[in-house]
């Protein structure tokens, strides 16, 4: 559940089709984002997920993955 609606934030911010993205799939240098796009997706997530990321975990992130296992270590 929780990367099927990461995957739509990042549809939305990059304009990219939902088929490139898994979860080893990287922010900048599969998908091209930069500093702009990926602080878009965390607040996108923040917002989606009722949660809120730490700057030192956002840090952190570099694949959909480590999207995704800091919106499940947020939600327990």
């Amino acid at each position: 559940m929780e990367f099927e609606k990461l995957q739509e934030i990042i549809v939305d911010v990059l304009n990219v089709n939902p088929d490139e993205i898994t979860m080893d799939t990287t922010f900048v240098d599969d998908l091209g984002a930069d500093s702009l796009d990926i602080f878009q997706i965390i607040m996108g997530i923040e917002e989606a997920f009722d949660i809120e990321i730490a700057n030192e975990d956002a840090e952190s992130i570099v694949t959909v993955g480590d999207a995704v296992e800091q919106i499940k270590n947020a939600t327990n």
